[in-house]
């Protein structure tokens, strides 16, 4: 509990003296909520509207872990797919690296125009789309990347590839998974509160940020940020408790 505590409480630290900060910045330089609000404003628009928050919150939330969902299991699926066979790896990996290089903000426009603008499913796609990359090649790596002598073993039992994916290649690529894991589920998060920034439903939080800033209420679309970051928060924090529940062998390694 002591070394928990102590790894703890520098990141705390860190935060109340940079809050502490921005609000002294705030006062004594007077400056206006349009340039930057101060913490103390923020956090009274958050808890004065905190059920518009965690509504909003929701929306984009539920938006971002079914692009999370869809998108690992597309990683998955393409990963188990190119580490078996050479020509799905020659396709998939550049065309997985074409889709990450594209912007979140190009993708957007062209699937709101696709399908139609007022549903959920512009916005899955792009989410499915930025979640694909991290997990396809993190996964990838830990399903190639085994131990030579442990391949050698198998394959001098006459291990059928089957057998050694179940064996050997997945219980390597777990830790792996869980690695793109924590990168795409604040990803989701990200590319969910971005493509609602184009037009469609005003429930998420992006649609909301986006309203209220135009609105001149700052404090009110700096509370919805706050409110984003706390759902990225969670997303993440979900991730590292399936990994501690799945494989808490990687967090001892990590630990030791």
């Amino acid at each position: 509990m002591s070394s928990r505590l102590r790894s703890i409480w520098p990141p705390v630290l860190i935060a109340v003296i940079a809050l502490v900060g921005w609000q002294l910045l705030v006062v004594v330089r007077d400056i206006q909520p349009y340039l930057l609000p101060s913490p103390s404003l923020i956090a009274s628009n958050f808890f004065k509207d905190v059920s518009l928050m965690w509504g909003a919150g929701f929306y984009t939330g539920t938006t971002a872990l079914l692009g999370l969902m869809f998108g690992t299991f597309l990683g998955i699926l393409a990963s188990l797919l190119a580490q078996r066979f050479v020509v799905v790896n020659n396709l998939i990996t550049p065309l997985a690296a074409g889709l990450a290089a594209v912007p979140i903000i190009a993708l957007t426009p062209i699937l709101n125009n696709m399908f139609n603008i007022t549903s959920r499913t512009p916005r899955v796609l792009v989410t499915t789309i930025i979640v694909f990359f991290p997990i396809f090649v993190n996964l990838l790596r830990g399903l190639v990347q085994v131990q030579p002598v442990q391949l050698e073993l198998m394959r001098s039992m006459n291990a059928s590839p089957r057998t050694v994916l179940r064996i050997l290649r997945i219980p390597n690529a777990i830790p792996f998974f869980f690695t793109g894991l924590k990168v795409a589920a604040p990803l989701a998060v990200i590319a969910a509160l971005v493509a609602e920034y184009f037009g469609g439903p005003q429930e998420g939080l992006g649609a909301r940020i986006a309203s209220n800033a135009a609105n001149t209420a700052y404090g009110r679309a700096w509370a919805y940020v706050l409110a984003a970051i706390i759902t990225g928060l969670l997303f993440y924090v979900t991730v590292l408790l399936l990994e501690r529940w799945a494989a808490p062998w990687t967090a001892h390694r990590r630990s030791a």
